[in-house]
């Protein structure tokens, strides 16, 4: 027996009980908690002097050996457009997108999945970068970094 949930929302948590009757042991009876959680993207303002190195954590509150299990991607917006910088899949090589002229020779992903970009530039002030980790086809956690850049 199975109960399939189709368009899942917070609404939906609560206990659910599933009864039958059999022949000849009676009824029986099995409650199941649901707590449906809203998918939270945690953000972060991270300041850098221009010329530096920037190291972006993915997730910060979860470890490297997680995170390796996953399919990632980085992303870069500004103004309501994104684009992806890095792509990786669990035990494959790392994709870096070349499509970006300003981040085409600037990007690095580093073992624990960090996001490096040397050297940063005034160009890289008010962007936004984001780290998606797809955890299931449904469940994906974000993470996302607006970077402040300053001058000497």
């Amino acid at each position: 027996w199975a109960l399939h949930l189709k368009n899942v929302t917070v609404s939906l948590s609560g206990q659910y009980e599933c009864t039958f009757a059999s022949y000849p042991y009676g009824t029986k009876a099995t409650k199941i908690q649901l707590i449906v959680k809203a998918e939270e993207e945690q953000h972060y303002v991270k300041e850098v002097q221009l010329n530096q190195t920037l190291e972006i954590p993915c997730l910060e509150d979860t470890t490297s050996e997680n995170l390796s299990n996953y399919p990632l991607k980085w992303l870069v917006g500004e103004n309501g457009r994104k684009e992806e910088l890095v792509i990786k899949e669990p035990s494959c090589p790392t994709v870096y997108r070349n499509s970006s002229v300003l981040y085409r020779q600037r990007v690095l992903l580093s073992l624990n999945n960090t996001l490096k970009i040397f050297p940063t530039k005034i160009m890289d002030d008010g962007r936004v970068f984001s780290c998606h980790v797809v955890y299931h086809p449904e469940r994906v956690q974000k993470s996302s970094t607006t970077v402040r850049v300053f001058g000497k």
